[in-house]
């Protein structure tokens, strides 16, 4: 006899196969011709079978009010992130207040389908709270994080695979010692502000992998180089220190126009399993607003960055999951002015298109996850 959990695994898959279909049917002349993507030629499976993460930021308002995204998510993720859920302004209406709703959909929509759940995030120097300025001192700094994370952490204690702990702490430019970025959090909490959310975390939710995660490391351009080697370095010292910290989270924001990543990020990924740590892809997606030519031939090149880039990364058995930041164009943060192409068209950045068809991007993507080693039984 299947349990609930299972019963109600098949009863997403089947609903994803009813909602694909449908959304097709509405969108192609030929929809036919437009290949099953869910059940076993879903990226969850593939994922699964090669003991692979893969997953996606969510929107719990859309995973309650839009049958159409709740169905994509079930069927092809196995992970999820909260895009803004679990970030200050959302949980923190105000100094002594919280709000879990949106948080707790998450969780309990991944329950009911079997997901895992990643935490994002517990301190960052951006997205606080508007009483955020007026509040937080040098005198109560500290002990307003701490507070937070044992809140917070500790809600979800043993329901989380992982927490972004702290985000984006390493700026080179910022030209403070370390390469430590200028923050609220640096300059009311002091320089040790990380260590403190990390044996916080812990101290909170001993059975989630602890994360730092960052952007802007993946290529080998000499700003990215540089920050990369902070970020080693930043690790290697709490190592040292013995701060709980348990993977890295490379956000892979990619730029369609960039060179692509490669070997310093390879070596990049292989220290960091001398060391004893995981790698989490954790918000991968194609920044494609100067790519010219056709929307064909944009596809192509963005399909191309995905295979090339996820490839050469579940190659490193210490790479466990790969997150896009979002699952369809329709809602991709790429499409906001700040980054809108020139021509006004919508960005194709992620793995299916507004209308919820599956790009060549999910194609490569897919393919990707097929080179990674399959477990031993």
């Amino acid at each position: 006899m299947k349990t609930r959990r299972e019963l109600l695994t098949l009863m997403a898959a089947g609903a994803a196969v009813a909602s694909t279909t449908r959304i097709w049917a509405q969108n192609s002349p030929e929809p036919a011709a437009i290949p099953d993507v869910t059940g076993p030629n879903s990226l969850r499976a593939h994922a699964e079978a090669r003991d692979l993460l893969v997953g996606c930021a969510v929107v719990p308002e859309k995973l309650t009010g839009e049958p159409d995204y709740a169905a994509l998510v079930a069927s092809q993720c196995n992970i999820l992130v909260p895009e803004n859920a679990m970030k200050w302004p959302a949980l923190r209406p105000a100094p002594g207040k919280f709000n879990f709703r949106g948080a707790d959909t998450i969780i309990d929509f991944a329950s009911a389908h079997g997901q895992k759940v990643r935490g994002h995030n517990l301190c960052w120097h951006e997205a606080l709270p508007s009483w955020f300025a007026a509040t937080v001192t040098k005198d109560n700094a500290r002990q307003i994080l701490a507070e937070h994370i044992r809140t917070v952490a500790g809600r979800y204690a043993g329901k989380l695979h992982s927490w972004d702990v702290v985000n984006e702490a390493i700026d080179p430019k910022s030209g403070l010692p370390d390469g430590l970025r200028k923050s609220p959090w640096l300059e009311f909490a002091g320089p040790d502000y990380i260590d403190l959310a990390f044996r916080t975390a812990r101290e909170a939710d001993p059975a989630a992998l602890l994360t730092y995660n960052d952007y802007g490391i993946e290529t080998d351009a000499p700003d990215e180089t540089e920050k990369r080697a902070a970020v080693l370095a930043l690790v290697r010292g709490m190592k040292k220190r013995g701060v709980p910290i348990d993977a890295i989270g490379i956000q892979s924001h990619l730029k369609a126009w960039n060179p692509e990543p490669g070997n310093g990020l390879r070596d990049f990924v292989r220290e960091l399993r001398q060391i004893g740590l995981r790698v989490f892809i954790t918000e991968l997606d194609v920044d494609e607003k100067k790519l010219e030519g056709s929307d064909a031939e944009r596809d192509s090149a963005i399909a191309r960055i995905y295979r090339d880039y996820a490839t050469m990364m579940v190659a490193e058995p210490n790479v466990d999951a790969i997150l896009t930041w979002g699952i369809t164009d329709r809602y991709t943060w790429l499409n906001g002015p700040k980054w809108a192409r020139p021509d006004g068209k919508p960005q194709r950045c992620l793995p299916f298109f507004a209308d919820y068809r599956p790009a060549p991007a999910f194609f490569a993507l897919r393919d990707a996850l097929d080179t990674r080693s399959a477990p031993h039984s």
